[in-house]
């Protein structure tokens, strides 16, 4: 990595290889050529406009096979037919584009990136400019609260502690240095002296050489790997494998009824009004209201999950959240808080390790600001009565936090008497402590137990201090009383447990993926019940040093993964996907190459602009919980529309079959061209409500995934029961003359498909299934209500060529009806017990 050449270097060779001055800053000339040679300090990327969400809309199959159906009744002169399907596209179309347009517009409120501004030494001169005006080689200055404009390397700092969760992972706090480091380093948690663009400074000052700007940027190599991944949704392309399908049919039956009707009755065809039948029975097999189906589910859906503070950007995201059966996670702020808590003090005398603790924190008297994660947790954890005390303690020197050292000290006056308190790693305190009243083996005891419960630990000292003098150095740090140890722990969310309870109930399998430590990584993994060892646990450097094979048996095995960089977090995301539907939930930078390539991506409101551009869902609720929901509700959509596919195929494939096999043994036709587009269009308005409707728990309990041959398995042994139906109503009617049959046959058709609906939108039998939603039962009583009515009627007469039915006829209907519904359950409870249902 670019930023690694520049650890070990000395301010004077980092200001000859950046050609500037540590002093001075940039010339104006050199600021000029530096920007031409680097560009702008900022990323570039996809600018999506409300025409690209509107086109996207129409980049499906299925809107393609129907706009082919539409010209083609519209051709045949058939208005209402191809005003309807038309209406159909557009309220799909109207519908995604509203929803992903709003999501669209809801995630730009949330963008919040880089500093705007930044003081910079240019010239001699500390000025303030726009930070995409930044070049290699500008000196910075960066302070409490600042987000990091730009890779730099600093050069100076005053108790400098950044949070770089946003890139590693780590939920504890970085302590910046200047001096050069021993070696080169490549991975960005051992970069001590180097701030990274878009990281946060939670405590203290610092100055800093820009190192990198733009494209060179250690988050634009995140942002490149994010947006060359390409990825089509398994929702796009379940509903391409079932367009494909219908699309072959709908040829296929072009060709049968055509040549059929040829070689059976030559030269008594009427080619024209051949070729008009075949085009009407071949649209009749097209579900066109799928889209609306699939949209008006995916709308309600997200509609629901919004009410839960969840915004879905991808529309089809919801249903495809349905079908996750990995779902990879970042530790930090969506497991756990990413806010440190005492867990536990091991207090070796009379003395309060967290009272001494607190005075040694880095900003005595005000402590109620800090933003150090250990100071926040110890102001917390200690009571009233020593948050007063704590007012009364004066500050008198201090050494700040030394990684070589790993510790920090402060001399301070309380109760008329001068003492020093050093407090860091528990080694480091012990190793300078010559008064320990407990056995040093208990202490190891302790420490060992709390480093298998991947706990933080530091360790306070003190002794009093009687020479008076107002500094002090190093030196005395030595012959120190040890006090005590405390231990510190990110905590669980509460509603972590209950989503990994529920996620197993529902064969999620969920897999932490962090740039956290093996401790604390592991210890997480076995409180919320992933692992059962807390060293069940492999880094990303170990996953790397595998050949392929292994790292796909070893990513299906491991649940917790620790010191993991962006690529091998994007690279584990690809291995799981072999066999798998994986989600992943992140936030950070580093996650976006990995939420990218993910079938379903996640993240949470606070995340990286770059995480959020790559995600499908975010979350304004940081809550586990919430996407183990929103995988239910992706589940009853998926329910839903296969239920609508399975109806929809099975009535008009048994429709097609009996309606075209009638048409080769008689001279006239079984039902006229117009006629079939009525009933196609009569028998899937209802269908629109199938995405309301209730939806049975055995059907929750496993992913999900379109399967074509089971689908059309069942669409052809219950679409020959309906075409054995049919054939019913042909052979009472036919005899009655062509006005009867294809009366009587319309009412049929349409009433058997209406009721069909109660009985294939449950595996079960339908008595104890969960009841129909009210939209859906509206409807079809609405729709077999028009059936009935519109043969009485003047336009059934003279535009649909209608006879009014007797009432013999009717009662005849009625009961074919009931018989078919009751054979129907035979079968398909039959057909339940024998096939494996748990993939349609």
């Amino acid at each position: 990595m670019q930023f690694s050449q520049y650890t070990t270097l000395e301010v004077a060779d980092l200001e000859r290889e950046l050609n500037t001055s540590a002093k001075k800053g940039l010339s104006e000339k050199l600021i000029l050529n530096l920007r031409k040679q680097f560009g702008w300090n900022q990323l570039k990327s996809e600018q999506i406009k409300w025409w690209h969400i509107l086109l996207r809309q129409f980049q499906s199959s299925f809107v393609y096979l129907l706009l082919v159906a539409t010209l083609i009744v519209f051709v045949l002169g058939e208005y209402i037919e191809a005003s309807m399907i038309l209406l159909f596209i557009l309220i799909d179309t109207g519908l995604g584009f509203y929803q992903e347009y709003h999501s669209e517009k809801t995630v730009k409120l949330l963008k919040k990136f880089i500093n705007p501004t930044v003081k910079v030494r240019r010239g001699g001169k500390e000025i303030v400019i726009e930070s995409h005006e930044l070049v290699p080689g500008d000196l910075i200055t960066i302070e409490t609260g600042d987000l990091i404009p730009a890779d730099i390397r600093f050069i100076a700092e005053n108790n400098l502690i950044i949070d770089e969760s946003i890139l590693t992972g780590e939920s504890v706090q970085v302590r910046k240095i200047i001096t050069p480091l021993a070696k080169p380093v490549t991975e960005i948690y051992q970069a001590e002296n180097i701030g990274f663009c878009g990281t946060h400074v939670v405590c203290g000052q610092g100055q800093g050489l820009v190192i990198a700007t733009g494209n060179n940027l250690i988050i634009s190599e995140i942002s490149r790997l994010t947006q060359e991944t390409a990825r089509v949704s398994s929702f796009e392309k379940g509903v391409g494998k079932l367009s494909n399908f219908i699309l072959k049919i709908t040829l296929a039956t072009l060709l049968f009824v055509v040549i059929a009707n040829l070689i059976i009755k030559g030269p008594r065809v009427d080619f024209y009004q051949l070729i008009i039948f075949a085009i009407a029975l071949a649209v009749s097999i097209i579900p066109e209201a799928l889209p609306v189906v699939m949209t008006f589910s995916l709308s309600r859906g997200a509609a629901r999950l919004a009410k839960n503070k969840v915004v879905v950007k991808r529309l089809s995201a919801v249903e495809d959240l349905g079908g996750i059966d990995i779902l990879c996670t970042d530790k930090t702020g969506t497991i756990t808080e990413n806010n440190l808590a005492v867990v536990d003090v091991f207090n070796a005398g009379s003395n309060s390790a967290l009272f001494y603790s607190a005075i040694a924190s880095s900003v005595i008297n005000k402590i109620k600001q800090a933003n150090n994660s250990f100071d926040l947790a110890i102001y917390k954890k200690i009571s009233n009565q020593e948050k007063e005390n704590i007012k009364k303690v004066k500050r008198i020197a201090e050494l700040p936090f030394d990684p070589d050292r790993r510790r920090n000290s402060i001399l301070v006056e309380y109760q008329d008497k001068k003492e020093l308190i050093v407090r860091g790693a528990a080694e480091s305190i012990l190793a300078i402590c010559s008064q320990v009243s407990v056995d040093r083996k208990k202490i190891n005891q302790w420490l060992i137990e709390e480093g298998k419960k991947g706990r933080r630990v530091l360790a306070v000292a003190a002794k009093k201090i009687n020479n008076g003098k107002a500094e002090y150095d190093i030196t005395a740090e030595e012959q120190l009383e040890f006090i005590g140890l405390i231990s510190f722990v990110d905590p669980i969310k509460k509603t972590t447990f209950e989503a990994v309870k529920k996620a197993q109930k529902m064969g999620v399998q969920i897999k932490i993926i962090t740039g956290d430590s093996v401790e604390v990584a592991g210890a997480v993994g076995k409180e919320i019940g992933l692992i059962k060892d807390s060293q069940d646990v492999i880094t990303g450097e170990e996953l790397d040093k595998l050949n392929e094979a292994t790292k796909i048996a070893m990513v299906k095995k491991y649940n917790v993964f620790a010191r993991v960089s962006p690529q091998q977090k994007y690279n584990i995301i690809k291995l799981l996907e072999n066999g798998n539907e994986v989600g992943f939930l992140g936030e950070g930078i580093n996650d976006a190459p990995a939420l990218k390539i993910a079938n379903v991506s996640l993240v949470v409101s606070g995340a990286s602009d770059i995480a959020r551009d790559a995600a499908d869902i975010i979350l304004l609720n940081k809550s586990l919980l919430t996407i183990i929901n929103g995988i239910s509700e992706g589940r009853q959509i998926f329910a839903n529309t296969v239920k609508y596919i399975k109806i929809t195929l099975i009535s008009n494939f048994g429709n097609f079959f009996a309606v075209a096999s009638a048409s080769l043994i008689i001279d006239f036709l079984p039902m006229l061209p117009l006629q079939i587009l009525l009933l196609n269009l009569l028998s899937d308005f209802p269908m629109i409500a199938i995405a309301s409707d209730n939806v049975d728990e055995q059907e929750l309990k496993k992913p999900k995934a379109y399967n074509i041959k089971e689908i059309a398995l069942i669409a052809t042994v219950l679409g020959l029961i309906s075409t054995i139906f049919d054939f019913m109503f042909f052979a009472i009617f036919y005899r009655l003359g062509p006005g009867i049959l294809q009366t009587n046959w319309f009412i049929g058709s349409i009433l058997t498909e209406l009721i069909l609906i109660y009985s294939i939108r449950t595996k079960l039998v339908f008595f104890k299934a969960k009841r129909p939603g009210w939209l859906i039962t509206c409807l079809t009583a609405g729709a077999a209500l028009i059936t009935i009515i519109i043969p009485f009627t003047k336009i059934g007469h003279q535009i649909f060529k209608f006879i009014s039915p007797d009432f013999n006829h009717l009662l005849t209907i009625f009961i074919i009806v009931i018989a078919y519904f009751g054979l129907t359950e035979l079968v398909k409870h039959k057909y339940y017990g024998f096939v494996n249902h748990d993939q349609i």
